[in-house]
């Protein structure tokens, strides 16, 4: 709008420039007429040599007066004299200044624009008055500049009146012509701000039918985001049918492996049990067991998850953070002997709603966090606080920090900060999404911060909600 506004400014302005040019030069052609008929049309009597009476002011005196005609007359030897008529029709002489103005700039030219001091500026033709005087005559050209103004004033006021009403008609238009542009892009902007990464989505915005004409290029977009929509809506959908399809599927399969898992954990330890066993078969056996073990461990973190994601598996109840911190950290200074732990809480409990277990778990998932993959001396602080209604418990360690390559993904499920598959520190990655999920049940988050040297886990949950029982509600 401003371009067209502009070019629109620019053709008229230059349109006035150029008539008010031609307006001008006919206009001066006009004024030269009038001096030079006015010139034309003087009669200079003889003056009387003896009394020195002033030629010009005695012939403006006896002649008809045109109010600003003024005069210079010269004879050979004479001073030149001069007069001019004002605006009421009165002759007042030229002073010797105004005269040698007049004179000097029709030296090199028959007609001159000069301007007089206090008089102003004067369109002055030179002739000859019989055969004795030189005579210079002009008129003002005050007629001539005042009209060119009047001209560019009203042109300036036609065509800012006409640049507003452009302005007007041209945001009318636009507005008109683009609001069903405004419309896509208020759906897709919608659209954009739905939370499309997990769970069930449905997207149920679409641009108007009226707003999508196929017969338009703005309706040809509408066209194309509605068939746009509809493809991720019926993607969305079959991502959520598959992941409900493997919820289920490792729900039942977890559930199902717990059974035959249990019965070779359970021959394993009674085979164990026989005296009679050889050397070999007893490490084969004792490497069955702890095999059992691992994998029913495994089970039972799938099926846990596969629980949380259908949101079962937690009881609500009271839960003081600051002893499940002491008690957790108490059981990991067991198993890390060679890390130095530290608690700190306050003196006042900080309760929340959530279940006990589940929350326990995910401290003690932190804490092993932090022992496994950070080396013998390293410092592990955890501390529990309350700020504002949020109930903060945070694991801290002065390890090597987390490699930022896989900072990102760390809460997904098999993830490892170490890519290994040592048993020592690369694990089934299982742990922090395990915590991730029963946070996220609790209404809380959990977040992550790491750099060589500081390494904090926080878990923020809320100390008072409203309905703890009642997830995504």
């Amino acid at each position: 709008m401003a371009t067209v506004i502009g070019i629109v400014a620019l053709i008229l302005a230059a349109v006035a420039l150029a008539t008010s040019a031609i307006l001008g030069g006919i206009l001066q052609q006009n004024l030269d007429n009038k001096v030079q008929e006015a010139v034309s049309s003087l009669r200079i009597p003889r003056p009387s040599l003896a009394d020195g009476s002033d030629v010009a002011y005695s012939t403006l005196e006896n002649s008809p007066r045109r109010p600003g005609f003024l005069l210079v007359v010269s004879a050979a030897g004479d001073v030149p004299t001069g007069a001019y008529v004002t605006d009421d029709g009165e002759v007042q002489q030229l002073t010797a200044r105004q005269v040698e103005q007049v004179v000097t700039a029709l030296q090199h030219s028959r007609m001159a624009t000069v301007s007089v001091d206090a008089i102003g500026t004067f369109r002055m033709l030179t002739g000859v008055a019989g055969n004795a005087y030189a005579v210079a005559g002009g008129l003002p050209l005050t007629e001539v500049s005042q009209t060119i103004a009047q001209i560019l004033t009203t042109v300036g006021l036609v065509t800012l009146g006409g640049l507003l009403l452009l302005a007007v008609a041209i945001a009318v238009v636009i507005r008109r012509g683009l609001h069903p542009l405004r419309t896509v892009a208020d759906t897709a902007a919608r659209v954009a701000a739905l939370p499309m990464s997990e769970g069930e989505v449905s997207i149920a915005e679409r641009v108007p039918v009226d707003e999508a004409d196929a017969g338009t290029e703005i309706g040809r977009v509408g066209t194309a985001l509605n068939t746009l929509l509809d493809h991720v809506g019926s993607s969305l959908q079959a991502r959520q049918r598959n992941e409900e399809r493997m919820r289920s599927f490792v729900a039942d399969a977890s559930h199902e492996l717990r059974t035959p898992l249990a019965s070779i954990r359970g021959y394993s330890e009674l085979s164990l049990r026989d005296p009679a066993l050889g050397e070999t078969t007893q490490q084969s056996l004792e490497r069955i067991q702890a095999q059992s073990l691992r994998m029913t461990a495994l089970v039972e973190d799938l099926l846990l998850l596969a629980r949380l994601d259908e949101g079962q598996e937690l009881v609500f109840g009271t839960v003081d953070l600051t002893r499940l911190a002491v008690e957790a950290t108490g059981d990991a200074q067991v198993a890390g002997r060679d890390h130095g732990w530290i608690v700190d809480v306050p003196e006042e409990p900080v309760v929340v709603a959530g279940d006990m277990s589940r929350l326990h778990q995910v401290i003690a998932n932190l804490l092993a966090n932090a022992r496994t993959h950070t080396p013998a001396g390293t410092t592990v602080t955890t501390r529990v606080q309350r700020e504002g209604q949020d109930a903060v418990l945070s694991v801290h360690d002065d390890g090597p920090g987390i490699d930022p390559a896989v900072a990102g993904e760390l809460f997904e499920r098999f993830a490892r900060a170490d890519r290994s598959r040592a048993r020592k520190t690369g694990g089934t990655g299982l742990g922090l999404s395990i915590a991730k999920a029963i946070v996220d049940a609790h209404h809380g988050t959990i977040t992550v911060e790491s750099v060589p040297g500081d390494t904090t886990f926080e878990v923020r949950l809320p100390a008072r909600p409203a309905d703890p029982g009642a997830r995504g509600q």
